[in-house]
């Protein structure tokens, strides 16, 4: 729940903070020219030259075309009129509301302590030419807000859509974002998918850049992360077809059932994404492999935080501490709850207090005493003895000899 020009803006910031970053405006991309080694980008008053190109020029962008990759529709295809507001006054408007009225549906959310967003699905398209006059906006809304609270900083259309391209990649180039997949909004997820492609193509191009792996890493982006994407994108499509249903009756039923199911105290079941499709991931079967890891509060004994925050990025190879001591005898003087091994050097590079329990009970739950993450907070493999232990570092190191524990740059 975020105001997003806020986040474009320190991500802006942020971009331009770094001497390996250079932002170009108003030089849209007319074109590619690729070689053995890299990739023109033609802009109008010239090329830049990019090792690899990762393009996030969203739904209508040019290089899926470009590329000749297609389209698969699944169907959902909704206008909705959005509007966005600034609060100014006290004003008591819910946090996160699905309106599920036939005769207009509509979403409530908060953008963040000082913005709200409304939306209206609309009948047509054209219908928001009409529907965009300020007047009929606020008419809309004051049953929520009214122009002594609040102020009306934007309105728009957009068509909720449900597309998944095929191929996300060719040669040097892959498509990320909105680029790659499109899906209705009523899980939240389709900025968040988009920080999932870029996390999982960070560090394969880290790696790529650095040397230590080949080009076919790539291979394994979308076949990781489709998967996942298309999971989302049926249940979007689900759960907008229950909150836009426009038939009286058939909403009249689904009221009751909904009404029935909180008197009988029946909760939906809780929604949980798919793991990581086929890819770099340990080939030894592990039940947690390829799923999201956890993150929670540690402490060292100069330290307290979130696990990345104290540990940073890169690969973590975690254990349980006693187990690596049953298995180290040197490491016998080391009382703390988890290890974190360096998986180059198999090295023990800190250790931790599980302050909440919740790393020895995720080693408990899947069965393991030690597992490696990835730089995107995915499992690549766990372990539960000594000898899955030596297979999983093997593993790895066939995967990606060594990961240069600096950043290399990633081109233009």
């Amino acid at each position: 729940m975020m105001y997003q020009p806020d986040l474009e803006e320190e991500l802006d910031r942020l971009c331009r903070s770094m001497s390996n970053v250079t932002v170009r405006f108003n030089a849209p991309v007319e074109g590619y020219e690729e070689s053995a080694d890299g990739v023109d980008v033609k802009v109008p008053d010239g090329a830049v030259r990019a090792s690899y190109v990762v393009a996030c020029d969203g739904g209508n962008g040019f290089t899926r075309g470009w590329m000749g990759s297609e389209l698969e529709d699944f169907g959902f295809s909704e206008p909705w009129l959005v509007c966005d507001f600034r609060l100014t006054g006290d004003v008591d408007v819910p946090l996160a509301r699905q309106v599920c009225d036939p005769k207009q549906p509509q979403s409530i959310i908060s953008l963040g302590p000082e913005h709200h967003r409304f939306s209206f699905m609309l009948d047509s398209e054209e219908a928001f030419l009409t529907e965009r006059d300020p007047d009929r906006v606020w008419a809309r809304v004051n049953d929520y807000l009214s122009p002594d609270q609040a102020e009306l900083i934007r309105v728009a259309t957009y068509t909720f859509r449900s597309l998944i391209a095929h191929p996300w990649r060719q040669g040097r180039i892959v498509l990320a974002g909105d680029a790659a997949h499109q899906m209705p909004p009523f899980l939240g997820q389709g900025m968040c998918s988009g920080i999932r492609d870029a996390q999982n193509l960070a560090f394969k191009l880290e790696l790529l850049l650095a040397g230590r792996a080949g080009e076919n890493i790539l291979d394994t982006y979308q076949s990781e992360r489709e998967p996942h994407v298309a999971a989302v994108v049926h249940k979007g499509i689900e759960l907008g077809k229950v909150q836009t249903m426009r038939d009286p009756e058939k909403a009249r039923q689904r009221d009751e059932q909904y009404i029935a199911n909180r008197r009988n105290n029946l909760k939906p079941e809780k929604l949980k994404f798919p793991g990581l499709g086929p890819g770099f991931i340990a080939p030894m079967s592990h039940p947690a492999n390829g799923r999201l890891f956890i993150q929670d509060e540690v402490r060292t004994g100069t330290a307290s935080g979130r696990f990345d925050e104290i540990f940073g990025y890169g690969f973590k190879l975690l254990c349980h501490g006693s187990w690596y001591r049953e298995t180290h005898p040197s490491s016998a003087d080391i009382s703390a709850d988890v290890v974190v091994v360096d998986p180059e050097t198999g090295q023990i590079s800190g250790s931790f207090t599980d302050v909440n329990g919740s790393y020895l009970n995720w080693f408990g739950n899947n069965g393991c005493s030690a597992v490696l993450v990835r730089p995107d907070f995915y499992v690549y493999g766990a372990a539960g003895t000594r000898l899955e232990y030596g297979s999983l570092l093997r593993d790895y190191h066939n995967a990606c000899s060594t990961v240069s524990s600096t950043t290399a740059p990633i081109g233009v």
